[in-house]
């Protein structure tokens, strides 16, 4: 239960922040997401791995340090908590906050798919890796990647790297009333494809090594 209870409460916090900065149109709001994600890492890496990204917990199961029954319980906590937040900035602010692919459907799905291969693969490689255990950068490399991403692609894909982060707040526009669900594929086949893809990377990358 701590697990989930850490994938909630840091999904949460992550999508909250993106929701009342894009809801708001914060200036620099790609840094305080990163931030955001940066100290929810520091927070739960320790309890759950502080995947709060479906993709990364996929990712993580197939790099061998998740039990593949763990992967479905996990994903449950992240969407919930993830809906939690958008229903918070809905109730705060009285905005929706769906991601928009604006570069068009293609593009779009290249950036999701771009930015989760970089988001996993830094995760696996500070987070999952005997050469790196015990660091304490991991945090700020998780961080700053997806900080980076969403200064990047977000102007083109809406910058979520997260099918978390996708459904969430296309879910809570659903039942206020202000949209559908047509563009939330994106959202899911992108990052999903990217963390797979990077798994292969890291396999390569550790010359077929698992620990």
């Amino acid at each position: 239960m701590k697990n989930y209870l850490t994938e909630f409460v840091g999904t949460f916090f992550l999508v909250l922040t993106i929701g009342l900065t894009s809801a708001e149109g914060t200036p620099f709001a790609p840094l305080a997401i990163g931030f955001a994600l940066m100290v929810m890492v520091y927070m739960g890496g320790h309890v759950s791995g502080a995947h709060y990204n479906p993709a990364v917990t996929l990712a993580v199961m197939m790099r061998g340090k998740l039990p593949a029954s763990q992967v479905i319980p996990y994903w449950i906590s992240q969407l919930l908590g993830a809906l939690a937040a958008s229903a918070t900035v809905f109730h705060l602010l009285g905005k929706t906050f769906a991601l928009v692919p604006v570069g068009g459907t293609l593009h779009s799905l290249a950036v999701e798919f771009l930015f989760a291969f970089a988001l996993v693969l830094v995760v696996l490689n500070v987070a999952t890796t005997t050469g790196t255990a015990g660091n304490s950068f991991y945090g700020l490399a998780i961080g700053f990647t997806v900080g980076v991403g969403a200064f990047a692609g977000g102007p083109i894909s809406g910058g979520a790297f997260n099918p978390a982060v996708g459904t969430g707040p296309a879910l809570m526009s659903v039942m206020a009333g202000h949209g559908g669900l047509g563009p939330l594929w994106i959202y899911w086949v992108g990052p999903i494809l990217g963390g797979i893809v990077a798994v292969a990377a890291f396999k390569v990358q550790q010359g077929g090594a698992t620990d």
